[in-house]
């Protein structure tokens, strides 16, 4: 287990991030939680890998480069994170909003990730 890990309940379906490595297993429902693998290539119609775009000190992160990934009530990104330097933010969305989000930040090592409810964990 290592820090910043995402974490599923197959049974339930909450989610958990790693903030602190400790021992033992992340465990729901009586069951072990499955780690989210970070994908990181497309390879269907629907766009998942965050595209990230700096302008000065605001960053934007896109699902979906060309064609904006959907956000209907099925089907949607529940949430969209910059990693600058070492520090995480994070913003939520909801079936409706675009799939991107802005953030004042500046920094030398940005990365992004992001969640669909469906396909999962994605990274820049």
């Amino acid at each position: 287990m290592e820090k910043k890990q995402v974490y599923k309940c197959e049974i339930c379906g909450n989610i958990v991030e790693v903030l602190h490595v400790g021992g033992g297993k992340l465990v729901c429902c009586g069951q072990p939680m499955k780690l989210m693998e970070e994908k990181t290539e497309d390879s269907s119609v629907e766009k998942h890998v965050p595209f990230i775009m700096i302008e000065d000190e605001k960053v934007t992160v896109r699902v979906g480069e060309s064609t904006a990934h959907p956000m209907e009530e099925k089907h949607y990104i529940e949430w969209i994170e910059v990693q600058v330097d070492g520090k995480s933010y994070k913003q939520f969305l909801k079936p409706g909003d675009k799939p991107e989000a802005v953030f004042l930040v500046s920094g030398n090592n940005i990365t992004a990730r992001e969640y669909c409810n469906i396909h999962g964990l994605w990274k820049s």
